[in-house]
């Protein structure tokens, strides 16, 4: 311990106190010497590499009475891992509003409560603002536990500016209104992040290349797992390359801003004249979702519901690209 330590010094090096089993290597998070302070605590946890969770959040994790999990089977997994036994909960986008009163009530009586997604950040495009919010208005304290982040991670290894950028998220599923979500960033400067479903990575370059003009881009795909990879190049090289090898696993993809003074395409006020999406676009997603093992009829109802066209107009180019992927 540092010489001099003030006590809130102290306390905050007690709380992250841990032990080890010797035997199993298990982190042991609750032989620790202070009760958790009654609180929301929203804890990043890996978005891949579990060797990348932070010693605090182990120790919150493993400290708390509950952790409310996006998928308590994915939770498990990092809780088997590192020894953890703290009772799980489910909590996630189609049950939070149910599960909000409750939730605050149990904060209100003294407990604290984690909030995980799957992976990274709970809150940033996942479960965990709607009980935040909540338990802010009642009163509690919430508390971050900052750690792995898809999108700073693919920020750091995209190799465009990083001084300043926009998070975008998850762009519209369908074509017309992700071509006008994407229209809405054309003059903006800063670097461009978002995350993309692999079945729509190629309608989503498609619509870059549309609204912004070839900018330089980088696919960022598996973060911190075996399979990581950076693929930089421009948007327009970006769309050839994943039209030949469909994409797999989860995607950031980061776009570099505009240029000042440069000649931006997109119009503001022309988004709502865009045309139906593009055949390229089309197979790109069949081809992305036949890749995963659907069949092609699943396929052709998923892309028509998506892109907001008739399923005939992708059932027949379903079957095609079916049968190519079979040689």
């Amino acid at each position: 311990m540092k010489a001099n330590a003030s006590d809130e010094d102290v306390e905050g090096e007690r709380e992250v106190a841990m032990t080890t089993n010797e035997e199993t290597g298990d982190v042991d998070a609750r032989a620790t010497s202070s009760a958790l302070e009654r609180a929301l605590y929203l804890v990043a946890t890996p978005i891949g590499n579990l060797g990348d969770v932070t010693v605090r959040a182990l120790d919150v994790l493993g400290r708390c009475d509950c952790v409310l999990a996006e998928d308590t089977r994915r939770t498990a997994v990092l809780f088997a891992h590192y020894g953890i036994k703290t009772p799980l909960v489910s909590y996630h986008a189609h049950n939070e509003g149910q599960r909000r009163e409750w939730l605050v009530g149990r904060l209100l009586a003294g407990e604290a409560l984690a909030v995980v997604s799957d992976a990274g950040m709970p809150t940033v495009s996942d479960p965990g603002m709607d009980l935040a919010r909540a338990a802010s208005a009642a009163g509690v304290k919430v508390v971050p536990v900052p750690g792995p982040s898809a999108v700073l991670a693919a920020l750091a290894g995209a190799a465009l500016p990083t001084d300043e950028f926009t998070f975008i998220g998850f762009p519209p599923a369908k074509s017309i209104a992700r071509a006008k979500r994407l229209k809405s960033f054309a003059r903006v400067r800063s670097t461009l992040v978002m995350f993309v479903p692999p079945h729509k990575l190629v309608g989503t370059l498609e619509d870059a290349l549309a609204a912004f003009g070839d900018r330089r881009c980088s696919v960022c795909r598996e973060l911190t797992k075996v399979h990581e990879e950076f693929w930089r190049s421009t948007l327009s090289e970006a769309k050839t390359e994943f039209e030949r090898r469909a994409p797999r696993g989860e995607i950031t993809l980061v776009i570099e801003g505009a240029a000042e003074g440069a000649d931006v395409r997109a119009d503001d006020d022309d988004a709502e004249g865009d045309s139906a999406p593009s055949a390229s676009t089309i197979e790109g997603a069949l081809r992305g979702l036949l890749q995963t093992g659907v069949s092609p009829s699943e396929a052709s109802r998923t892309v028509a519901k998506d892109l907001g066209i008739r399923r005939r107009d992708t059932y027949s180019l379903a079957q095609r690209v079916a049968e190519q992927l079979k040689k």
